[in-house]
């Protein structure tokens, strides 16, 4: 539900992976070892040991564990709100901003997956990961991610300010401590998991500003929205691997889909029109506009097809490339009608 930390979710096995700040959407890419199957007494989980993997293995596991993707989008999001708010243009604060929320965003997702290794070891997309495959211990992933997080806290202290550093530890412990362990007991979990995924933008305009303004709540507002469609299409598509993983999704507990289907349309129709308040409140002019509106339509498109049941499953994955691309669609050329028009 993608720091985009999302619960994401680009927080799965989706083809391209997700990008607002969650561990839902995350897939193991090729690696380029190749590790035995059989079961060793130091073997927690499902049979290698960290003796087993080449120190090149061994990188591209740690690497994983960030999430790299989901990370980047984090950085993406923060660098959006960094620009929209127009900062005296310094560089030194923009290179602790993107290498800050890089190294927070993988330290949440490293913590993430050490708090799910057990769920992840028992689901079909996320078995291979290097926790539960034992390529990596739960110990060793613990001290990454806390390593990471704190560094990334720390950068943006020394090289931005305080409120920066604050609202990134909140995003930090606000998707560990609170989505994380939700979504074992209620479906709000998607919509809890929204909030850190919406907060890297406050992080770059805290980052640029030092306070928080309207501007920068709108692009709060935009980032929460767009991840509830973009989360409930991968709860969808996955909701058997889901529910074998003992998650409580919302589309496990509406087996039609209906109510899933019918959230969806609400929140794009939600987003579309919180996209439209930079130009009804001055920020922005109606080039962007006429821009948001065509990247809602397309967005809204395969909601409004996620009804159908007989076309539900299709709708889904559709549903979810739109909202991979919708986003970029939106963000650059309100940043570039910030900056130049």
């Amino acid at each position: 539900m993608g720091l985009n930390f999302s619960s994401s979710s680009l927080r799965g096995p989706e083809a391209c992976n997700l990008v607002s700040f969650d561990s839902h959407q995350y897939t193991t890419p090729s690696l380029t070892y190749k590790l035995s199957h059989q079961t060793t007494e130091s073997s927690p989980i499902n049979g290698a040991t960290e003796s087993d993997v080449s120190l090149r293995g061994r990188i591209d596991d740690f690497y994983e564990l960030t999430k790299p993707r989901l990370s980047f989008m984090s950085v993406v999001t923060a660098v959006a709100g960094y620009l929209s708010a127009d900062p005296i243009r310094d560089f030194s604060v923009l290179f602790s901003l993107i290498v800050g929320t890089s190294l927070a965003a993988g330290g949440a997702a490293a913590l993430n997956q050490w708090l799910e290794r057990e769920a992840d070891a028992k689901m079909v997309r996320t078995k291979d990961r290097a926790i539960p495959a034992g390529r990596i211990t739960p110990i060793h992933a613990f001290i990454y991610g806390m390593g990471l997080s704190i560094l990334g806290c720390w950068l943006l202290y020394k090289g931005a300010n305080l409120l920066a550093c604050t609202l990134t530890a909140a995003t930090i412990a606000s998707y560990v401590l609170l989505y994380t362990p939700l979504k074992r007991f209620t479906t709000w979990n998607t919509l809890v998991g929204a909030i850190p995924g919406a907060l890297p933008p406050l992080i770059g305009w805290a980052a640029a500003e030092g306070q928080i303004t309207t501007l920068g709540w709108i692009l709060f507002a935009i980032l929460f929205l767009w991840q509830m469609p973009h989360f409930f299409a991968i709860a969808w598509t996955h909701r058997k691997d889901y529910a074998q993983g003992g998650f409580v999704m919302l589309s496990n507990a509406d087996s039609t889909g209906q109510k899933v289907a019918i959230q969806s349309l609400v929140f794009c129709l939600a987003l579309i029109v919180s996209t439209l308040l930079p130009v009804l409140l001055g920020y922005a002019t109606w080039i962007y506009g006429v821009i948001a509106i065509a990247a809602g339509i397309y967005y809204l498109r395969p909601a409004i097809a996620f009804l159908k049941q007989d076309q539900r499953d299709a709708a889904a994955r559709k549903l979810f490339f739109a909202s991979i691309f919708y986003l970029p669609a939106l963000l650059l050329p309100l940043v570039l009608d910030l900056w130049l028009l």
